[in-house]
């Protein structure tokens, strides 16, 4: 049996040395390899957002990216958006005006937040809307989280 190949995963800031077999996924690896858990498991289609990660600065479905793709590349998971334990402008946000309800697509949504306030910190109503279609919420009807958006863009001006 060939032993799976070592890869550098650069997550959160930190350097990480794993053997991921062949098949094995970038979720597998951050929840079941790594305990980072933020990141949710949820259809593992890729349809539904909540195991978006940024990957290079770009979110990224991880349950349909291979763990080997991600060789030596830049991997933020949610656990990475608070450094030191200081929530971002886009987490403060989110609590401020009640965004979070069941919170399993939080992390994803907060994610393609960052990435799209990292792009255009002052996007309008269908740039927020364009940004978090591909992220699913059944509790939450979108409206809070494009106003916390929204609040860190006002912020921004």
């Amino acid at each position: 049996m060939v032993e799976p190949r070592s890869i550098e995963l650069h997550i959160n800031g930190e350097t990480h040395v794993v053997s991921p077999h062949t098949g094995h996924t970038l979720l597998h690896v951050l929840r079941s390899t790594l305990f980072l858990t933020g990141t949710k498991l949820g259809c593992n289609q890729g349809v539904c957002g909540a195991c978006t990660v940024l990957r290079n600065g770009v979110p990224a479905r991880a349950c349909l990216t291979l763990a080997r793709e991600c060789d030596e590349e830049e991997i933020t998971t949610i656990e990475g958006v608070a450094p030191d334990g200081k929530l971002s402008a886009v987490q403060e946000a989110f609590i401020k005006v009640a965004a979070p309800q069941c919170g399993f697509c939080i992390p994803g949504m907060v994610l393609v937040a960052t990435a799209l306030l990292g792009e255009n910190p002052t996007p309008d109503q269908g740039e927020i809307r364009e940004a978090l279609s591909g992220n699913l919420c059944r509790c939450t009807g979108y409206v809070k989280i494009a106003e916390a958006i929204e609040l860190v863009a006002e912020q921004a001006v």
